[in-house]
């Protein structure tokens, strides 16, 4: 029997500078990419998620937990631009709560190709990973109740000017033109109808 030709691997790059990327896991989304992350925000916020429920985030000061949409409402009233791109139908909550008032500064749009799930904090911190905007995705539901999820948190900015690039090319309807599923989306980048 013939031995089998050696690969040539590529040479490893070398380990990322340390806090450069740092690594989240399950309960973790919670404090990094809601308490630290968005709740950090002063100018901008991007997300990128499939799913989108009006999820309750428990708050570190005592109070009641707080509806993410209650929490997007809070963050444009402090000027925060936000951009929220997702796939599916809001959840019902979502919608109910979106329907009392938009909140000024809040611009959401949806593309059911969308699979991605990304957090760009005013263009200079970033979470990239398998959660969706959910409870139990960001890890808002107990212990025992929330996914297995795993993702990045970073300030490199190339891989965040990287990631913003795929971002705007869906936010603008870039990939639309060439899109095969116009039949599932007969309004590309809709937004809500609220």
């Amino acid at each position: 029997m013939p031995r089998p030709r050696s690969i040539s691997l590529p040479r490893a790059r070398p380990p990322a500078p340390r806090g450069e990327i740092e690594l989240v896991v399950d309960g973790d989304h919670l404090n990094r990419v809601v308490r630290e992350g968005m709740l950090g925000a002063t100018t901008s916020l991007d997300i990128a998620t499939a799913d989108f429920k009006a999820m309750l985030v428990p708050l570190n000061d005592g109070t009641r937990a707080k509806s993410i949409v209650h929490i997007l409402r809070y963050l444009t009233s402090r000027g925060v631009e936000i951009r929220l791109l997702h796939s599916g139908v809001p959840s019902g909550p979502a919608l109910r709560e979106l329907r009392k008032a938009l909140p000024e500064g809040l611009t959401i749009r949806r593309c059911p190709r969308l699979h991605g799930k990304v957090v760009v904090v005013d263009c200079k911190t970033m979470y990239l990973g398998s959660a969706n905007l959910t409870g139990a995705g960001l890890g808002a539901k107990g212990e025992h109740r929330r996914n297995f999820e795993l993702g990045t948190w970073t300030r490199s900015p190339e891989l965040i000017d990287a990631v913003m690039g795929w971002f705007n090319s869906l936010w603008e309807g870039r990939r639309c033109v060439k899109c095969q599923r116009k039949n599932v989306c007969p309004v590309p980048l809709e937004e809500p109808a609220l």
